[in-house]
C-alpha cells in the first residue's frame, strides 16, 4: 500500500517516472487500478512527468438488470471514465480504457447487436461521448488470458476487433490474440484498413442499422463495417464500396 498523499511518495514517484522517460525511453504511462487513488493524485504524476500518453484502468461494474444482462443505459458507468479524464486534464495526454464499450460489446455479439446503438443514436460506450479519450479493447491480461475474469466470447473475438479497429477511439490489441490465437493476419488486415483510410480516435461514426443479428456502421464516409450473421445487406451498402476484409460474422467495405 502506498500513501499517495505523502509528499515524499509523490516526489520520489515523479523522479522515477522522469527517469523512465528520459533515461530508459518510455513515453507513456498506464495507471493500474486507478480507482484506488484520486484523480487529483494522478494529475500530479501526469503534470510533473509530462508523458506523451497516459491511460487509466478504471474497472467498475456495469449496471445490470434482473435478467443478469447489462442495462441499455450505462451513462453513469461511462460518466465515471469521463470524470477521471476531466480531473486529470482533458486537454492533456490522459485517457481511460473504455470498459463501458468492452462490457456492452461482450454481450452484443451474442445475438444482441442492437445494444451497439445507444438511446441517442450514438455508440453506447465512452466512444459515444469522448472518443478522443477512450482506449478501446477486446480483452486484456485480467479479463482474458489465464485470469479469465471477464472474457470476450472466444468464438467471436474477431467481431470485437472488426468493431474497435474501424471505430473512433484508440484501439488496443491484446498480445494473446495477436501472437497466440493465430489471429495475426486477420487483425493485421483490419489495422491496415484503419491506417490506409485514415480512421482516427475522433472519426465520425454513423450507425446505419442495429438489430439483433446485424450491426452496420459507416465511419468517415470511407469505411463500412458489418457485424452479425445476416448476409442480405447488399441493398444497404452505398455504390462504390467493395469488401476488403471478412471473417466469421463480420465484413468490412
Amino acid at each position: 500500500d502506498i500513501d499517495h498523499l505523502n509528499l515524499r511518495v509523490q516526489k520520489e514517484l515523479v523522479e522515477w517516472l522522469n527517469w523512465l522517460r528520459t533515461d530508459v525511453g518510455f513515453d507513456g504511462w498506464r495507471f493500474d487500478f486507478a480507482k484506488g487513488y484520486s484523480a487529483d493524485v494522478a494529475k500530479i504524476y501526469v503534470d510533473r512527468s509530462e508523458p506523451s500518453f497516459a491511460v487509466a484502468e478504471i474497472w467498475t461494474s456495469l449496471a445490470y438488470g434482473g435478467d443478469g444482462k447489462p442495462n441499455l443505459n450505462q451513462d453513469p458507468h461511462r460518466q465515471e471514465l469521463v470524470n477521471w479524464v476531466n480531473k486529470v486534464g482533458g486537454s492533456g495526454p490522459a485517457t481511460t480504457f473504455d470498459f463501458t464499450t468492452k462490457g456492452i460489446l461482450n454481450v452484443a455479439v451474442e445475438g444482441e447487436l442492437w445494444r451497439l446503438r445507444g438511446t441517442d443514436g450514438k455508440a453506447p460506450g465512452m466512444i459515444g461521448w469522448w472518443p478522443a479519450k477512450a482506449v478501446t479493447f477486446v480483452d486484456n491480461h485480467d479479463t482474458g488470458s489465464t485470469q479469465h475474469m471477464w472474457p470476450f466470447p472466444s468464438d467471436r473475438v474477431m467481431q470485437g476487433y472488426a468493431y474497435i479497429l474501424t471505430h473512433p477511439g484508440t484501439p488496443c490489441i491484446f498480445y494473446d490474440h495477436f501472437f497466440d490465437w493465430g489471429l495475426k493476419e486477420e487483425i493485421d488486415r483490419l489495422v491496415s484498413i484503419r491506417t490506409r483510410q485514415g480512421i482516427h480516435s475522433e472519426s465520425k461514426l454513423q450507425i446505419m442499422e442495429a438489430d439483433a443479428d446485424l450491426y452496420l456502421a459507416e465511419i468517415d464516409g470511407k469505411v463500412i463495417v458489418k457485424l452479425g450473421p445476416r448476409y442480405d445487406v447488399g441493398h444497404l451498402i452505398p455504390e462504390g464500396f467493395k469488401v476488403v476484409a471478412h471473417g466469421n460474422d463480420y465484413a468490412v467495405w
